[in-house]
């Protein structure tokens, strides 16, 4: 069965042409930035025709939509694992907490004999 391609797989082959900037992209984005009014917090600073920030912007409206669009595009770049990777390590927890559980069980019915014996009821 052949296996499946997901993304990052060929992270080792990384072509020149699959870069998404190029050096003249960056630099003017840096030369845009260099020209924006920055707020306290490092953000772009909204201003009214007046020159005050708009009440949107002090309350912070756009924050949370932009945060939970980031969280998604983030989701969005996770390799998730095959169903049968899934299965394996499933399995793998299962039976490392089935063992350590006996460990500890057999420990602390060992230690209990074992105090009893010495002090008595």
């Amino acid at each position: 069965m052949a296996e499946r391609k997901r993304p990052g797989d060929d992270a080792a082959g990384d072509r020149p042409e699959d870069e998404a900037y190029t050096d003249s992209d960056i630099q003017d984005d840096v030369a845009e930035v260099a020209d924006e009014p920055v707020s306290r917090g490092g953000d772009k600073a909204d201003r009214a025709a007046g020159g005050v920030a708009t009440k949107e912007g002090r309350r912070g409206g756009n924050r949370i939509g932009g945060f939970f669009r980031e969280v998604v595009s983030e989701l969005r770049k996770v390799i998730w694992p095959t169903r049968k990777e899934l299965l394996t390590y499933t399995g793998v927890v299962i039976a490392f907490v089935t063992v350590m559980t006996t460990i500890v069980a057999l420990l602390d019915f060992g230690f209990g004999k074992a105090i009893l014996a010495t002090f008595g009821n």
